[in-house]
């Protein structure tokens, strides 16, 4: 496994998008080159193997996509943590705050095992609501958050001030806008 991969030409940049003034990081790029996902799997799998994570609670939709190989490849069960009214049977649902309004989060509540060790994927951490209500569904339903991994952050937002009770991991951070 190569630690030293060069994640950051892989990420593309776009600038405003999806607004003026606003740089957006784009891992469609990594997903698009199979050499920088499979990094990114091999540093998940580094990272966590020998650890007492018992499944992993993938983000809707992006962190399925790295939740997915990951999970495989440690072979532990993946949560999946979508938005409202995308699962069926017996859901807990989380509201939250965006920059520009409310989201509304669920789970199925029998998918998390009670004091069960859980990791929480998403693809980029921006400002740390998302997975703070996901890790709320989680305690909800009886499981213990571990950590938070992301492929990309962005502490210039609050993510760390939202998520300071949590361990949060990223492969690559991006210090300003």
């Amino acid at each position: 496994m190569a630690v030293d991969f060069d994640l950051d030409g892989a990420i593309r940049k776009v600038p405003d998008f999806p607004h003026e003034g606003i740089l957006f990081y784009d891992i469609t790029s990594i997903l698009m080159n199979p050499e920088a996902f499979s990094h990114c799997i091999d540093r998940m799998v580094e990272l966590y193997k020998d650890t007492e994570i018992k499944s992993v609670a993938a983000i809707d939709a992006r962190g399925f996509l790295f939740a997915a190989p990951f999970a495989d490849r440690l072979g532990i069960p993946i949560i999946l943590v979508r938005k409202k009214g995308k699962l069926p049977g017996e859901t807990l649902t989380k509201s939250f705050d965006l920059e520009y309004g409310q989201d509304q989060i669920q789970i199925q509540k029998t998918d998390v095992k009670p004091g069960e060790n859980i990791l929480i994927v998403d693809d980029l951490v921006a400002t740390g609501g998302t997975l703070e209500a996901a890790a709320d569904l989680i305690k909800m339903a009886g499981g213990v958050v571990t950590d938070i991994f992301s492929v990309v952050g962005l502490p210039f937002l609050p993510y760390k001030k939202v998520l300071g009770e949590y361990k949060v991991t990223t492969l690559i951070e991006y210090d300003s806008e």
